[in-house]
């Protein structure tokens, strides 16, 4: 780590900047290091070192989050190094692997979370979930009409039986057919440029700021984004509403604040971009999507940790896909 940091105060003039490591999060790929100048939080810097993904990869990535900065999306931009890149290679660490860094503004706020899940005060909470909806709809509206230079996979190349079969147990059979299904499912769906395209794929209130003082959102974490339907992105901020929810016992009281968090994100998403009603009518079907994510993210998790899976950690997302129960369970009795 040392070595790199020295290499990078010089790729990015930053002798005179304080880095502070953050502590890694179950499942996180990078090593973050916060960077301060003169006391104040200015820069992110992010060093990848999994191996598991290409220059391309990286490239691809930090070139969308380029182009929707420099378009008026809310989102933290990169900055280029003093070789004008946007990633950079360093030496291979000690395992051979290439080690890629790029260099992100620090997004103006805070995670809701370390706010205690407190909104802005004296503000309803309804200006927050408009606000969700409003920055994704800009992402969504300007990947319409993005055309890359370097390009980022596609949803079935990562997405297919053959990947699924090799990472989930064979003892889980009955959750790998009902994945298959919905598989089959998913390649029925349309994937014009209305409703297909590159896509967050992890918009989360773990990857945005508020500004407390304005309200305003910056997105960050593009490093799972790929060329999805656009779908995805809403039905992962609807799947994220439950923890909004979550105290109503009452299920059909609950399923209905969900709707009433969603329909706010659609309010605000629209004043961006519009999506066909075609798709939005399919939100149960992308819920599944979303599900399917997290049971793979669990198991690559475990895998690259060389543990065991722990069934807990994926057994509600997998009985709703194994019993056909719709929207995340949601709606169902806990």
């Amino acid at each position: 780590m040392k070595k790199i940091l020295e290499q990078v105060k010089a790729l990015y003039s930053m002798e005179d900047c304080t880095f502070t490591p953050v502590s890694g999060h179950e499942g996180g790929r990078n090593q973050i290091v916060i960077v301060s100048r003169n006391g104040e939080k200015q820069y992110v810097l992010r060093i990848s070192a999994l191996g598991d993904r290409s220059e391309n990869d990286y490239l691809a990535e930090t070139e969308f989050v380029r182009f929707l900065a420099e378009n008026g999306a809310p989102v933290a931009d990169v900055i280029p190094s003093v070789n004008g890149k946007l990633v950079e290679c360093m030496e291979a660490d000690a395992d051979g692997k290439a080690v890629y860094v790029s260099l992100f503004a620090y997004a103006k706020g805070m995670l809701i979370a370390d706010n205690g899940y407190r909104y802005r005060e004296g503000v309803p909470l309804s200006e927050y979930f408009y606000n969700t909806g409003k920055a994704l709809g800009a992402i969504h509206r300007l990947s319409k009409i993005y055309m890359p230079v370097h390009k980022r996979p596609n949803y079935f190349d990562k997405y297919n039986m053959a990947y699924i079969n090799r990472l989930i147990y064979d003892e889980y059979s009955e959750l790998k057919t009902a994945i298959a299904k919905r598989l089959d499912e998913f390649h029925t769906l349309p994937m014009d440029k209305s409703c297909y395209g590159l896509v967050h794929f992890d918009f989360s209130d773990g990857n945005y700021h508020i500004d407390m003082d304005t309200g305003a959102i910056t997105v960050f974490d593009f490093d799972n984004c790929m060329n999805c339907w656009y779908m995805f992105d809403l039905a992962n901020l609807w799947t994220h509403n439950e923890g909004w929810t979550r105290q109503e016992t009452d299920p059909d009281k609950r399923f209905a604040l969900m709707q009433q968090c969603f329909d706010l994100q659609l309010q605000g998403y629209r004043t961006e971009t519009e999506i066909p009603d075609e798709m939005l009518n399919k939100l149960p079907l992308f819920i599944d999507m979303v599900l399917i994510e997290n049971i793979v993210d669990e198991f690559e998790c475990s895998m690259r940790e060389g543990e065991e899976l722990d069934y807990e950690d994926i057994e509600d997302a997998a009985e709703c896909l194994i019993n056909g129960i719709p929207y995340a369970g949601i709606g169902q009795e806990y």
